[in-house]
């Protein structure tokens, strides 16, 4: 039961803009499932969930990026040599990568936890990325970009 509440929170997360604990306890109520404020502190706890702005100056629950820091410097420098340009239509976002680099920058991408993001395929110089929903398109660019740009 704790897995699946947990996948399920994970899930709401990245969907809705939740800004508390009361919020998350009755999106959860609302999808099933029988719990208590205790249970969800916990939880956000041992998922590390932290809280950040959302682009409304509001905050909201996100999931912490538990990579260690060589291995995230290792995808900014993946993504700054490989990503050429980006663009987008509905929920899948097209990536043009330098030729060779896509399977290596779709990698890095799947292994980043960026919200909304819920994978892709590659090929030599190409990358479709499926999104949540057409709303996160344009958010996951822009986290692409920052971290491509990021030192």
């Amino acid at each position: 039961m704790k897995e699946k509440r947990q996948n399920k929170i994970k899930e709401i997360i990245e969907e809705k803009n939740i800004e508390t604990q009361d919020e998350l306890l009755s999106e959860l109520i609302k999808a099933g499932f029988s719990t208590t404020q205790a249970t969800i502190s916990r939880d956000i706890r041992e998922m590390k969930l932290t809280k950040v702005t959302d682009g409304e100056k509001k905050q909201k629950y996100t999931m912490v990026q538990s990579a260690d820091t060589d291995v995230v410097k290792k995808y900014h420098q993946v993504l700054s040599a490989g990503v050429l340009n980006m663009d987008y239509a509905d929920n899948v976002i097209v990536i043009r990568t330098v030729s060779g680099m896509a399977m290596a920058v779709a990698a890095a991408l799947d292994n980043m936890n960026i919200q909304g993001f819920m994978g892709c395929i590659a090929g030599d110089d190409t990358i479709f990325c499926i999104a949540r929903n057409k709303g996160f398109c344009e958010e996951i660019i822009a986290d692409i970009k920052k971290v491509a740009s990021d030192d």
